[in-house]
């Protein structure tokens, strides 16, 4: 799934699943991406498009998205990371004033060297790391909840402002029970 979802070669070990790999923000960014987009994932893309003075375009990139996972396992995942923004370590979006729906991650390595949020809405996927270029702690005790998170959630209020409080639709073949 990692290399599916444009991650790269990571070790085949159990304590991935708890991210012990490096990866890349934009790599992670991508992959995210593919719970916000039924399953695709999307080419990153430094420059979307140039344009010269009178509005012709003179470049644009041209995304061939593939499929990583099913629509399914996407909604499933999207519902899964919801949880993580209204109820667990990144609430504090919820406590900042966002209030759209969302989902993602948070993460914070070992000896605090890294911090980082990957949240999304159904129209936008942003991923932010902090960090120094040689590792070392950033602060004590420098949870990505306390770091990466409020400014996550300063970008998107921004960034989303006038979208709609829309949600995926469970996809075909997946039901709700109580």
């Amino acid at each position: 799934y990692a290399k599916d979802m444009g991650i790269g070669d990571v070790p085949a070990v159990p304590s991935l699943a708890l991210g012990s790999a490096d990866v890349t923000l934009e790599s992670m960014t991508a992959a995210y991406a593919a719970f916000a987009n039924h399953g695709l994932v999307p080419t990153p893309v430094v420059i979307r498009r140039v344009e010269d003075a009178d509005g012709h375009v003179l470049y644009e990139a041209h995304d061939e998205p593939h499929r990583a996972i099913s629509d399914s396992t996407a909604f499933l995942m999207s519902t899964m990371l919801a949880d993580v923004v209204n109820a667990g370590t990144a609430a504090g979006v919820r406590r900042l004033g966002f209030t759209l729906p969302a989902a993602g991650k948070t993460g914070t390595t070992n000896d605090f060297d890294d911090a980082w949020f990957i949240g999304f809405t159904p129209q936008l996927v942003a991923g932010v790391w902090v960090g120094f270029d040689q590792p070392r702690t950033i602060l004590p005790n420098g949870f990505a909840a306390d770091i990466a998170v409020p400014l996550w959630t300063r970008f998107m209020k921004a960034a989303t402002a006038g979208d709609g409080p829309d949600w995926f639709t469970p996809p075909p073949g997946v039901t709700s029970a109580r």
